[in-house]
């Protein structure tokens, strides 16, 4: 049985128009099962948001998705007109954007903001309305609603906007929630709580979760598939516990390694360089300039295809860090 409920193939977008557009999403794809969690992690500036944008087609100018499918629930988003995807955002696939304290809109309540988008996808009456904005923010762990629905962003601390962010894009029970960076900034307390509640989304309601993140701490804890992404592409995908256990590119095996690590004395390290800027990719693999295994055959040949090196694990590497008859 297929239990795929959103599906990406072969997506590119790119901002800018001149000669030399950004690829900032560069042949991406990946499935999302239902009642599952799937982490998109890497980089600040390796598609992660772009990729999430895209799919709602919310991506902002000059950004333009250039090609690709994109299907959620047999549906092909990228065909459906514009008022039949409005329709669809918020109620069907939702996303928890970063930073929560700039997401909400400052000169509203956060009852009208939760409101909101109640009253555009449903005809629920005014006092319907206030009710399920009151359940939903109880649901997300926050106190007294009755108060906190009169109250403005300003008078929130960062975990309770994070809270309030999440009630915004579960209060129509969601069958796909995008939840980009949404324990960026937050103290370890109040990620715990956060990660607490997409858990219980996903559990307890059947939410499909594709989570953004850098953090593979965070991915360790929550997702049961992961892809990697560097400058646009996915390196590496699999099974999160074969991801982190034994790691086939060097850029997944160097992110493993910038991890803080209670069991080892060794310093913290870190990946020399920068990401390549998106408007001039190299031809072959982007991460040579950093990586410890290039070799001549890395430098000489395209950008290695994503394939499988492992049993249910690819990744897009000529000399991996482990080789599949180790």
């Amino acid at each position: 049985m297929n239990d795929t409920l959103l599906e990406v193939r072969e997506l590119y977008a790119e901002y800018g128009n001149g000669p030399k557009p950004a690829k900032a999403v560069d042949g991406v794809s990946f499935a999302l099962r239902e009642g599952s969690t799937l982490a998109l992690v890497g980089e600040s500036g390796c598609g992660k948001t772009t990729t999430a944008l895209a799919i709602l087609g919310l991506l902002p100018y000059p950004g333009r998705v250039v090609s690709g499918e994109i299907h959620f629930a047999g549906q092909d988003l990228r065909a459906l007109p514009p008022g039949e995807l409005r329709s669809l955002r918020g109620r069907e696939i939702s996303m928890i954007f970063q930073d929560p304290q700039n997401g909400l809109n400052p000169v509203l309540s956060i009852g009208q903001q939760v409101e909101e988008i109640i009253t555009t996808h449903t005809p629920a009456s005014k006092a319907e309305a206030r009710g399920l904005v009151q359940d939903a923010l109880r649901r997300v762990g926050l106190r007294d609603p009755d108060r906190l629905v009169e109250q403005y962003p300003f008078q929130l601390s960062g975990g309770m906007s994070q809270r309030v962010m999440i009630a915004i894009a579960t209060v129509l029970n969601p069958r796909v929630i995008i939840a980009d960076e949404p324990t960026a900034s937050l103290d370890v307390t109040v990620q715990a709580g956060i990660l607490d509640e997409l858990r219980r989304l996903r559990d307890d309601r059947g939410a499909s979760i594709l989570l953004i993140t850098h953090n593979l701490g965070v991915v360790a804890q929550m997702a049961e598939e992961v892809a990697v992404m560097y400058a646009g592409r996915i390196a590496e995908q699999g099974a999160t516990r074969d991801v982190l256990r034994r790691p086939l590119h060097p850029y997944t095996w160097s992110l493993l390694g910038t991890m803080p690590r209670l069991d080892r004395d060794r310093p913290l390290q870190s990946i020399k360089g920068a990401p390549p800027d998106p408007a001039e990719l190299p031809d072959e693999c982007a991460f040579i300039p950093r990586c410890r295994k290039a070799m001549m055959t890395c430098r000489t040949s395209p950008s290695p295809p994503l394939v499988e090196l492992a049993p249910g694990q690819r990744a897009a590497c000529y000399n991996p860090v482990y080789h599949p008859q180790e």
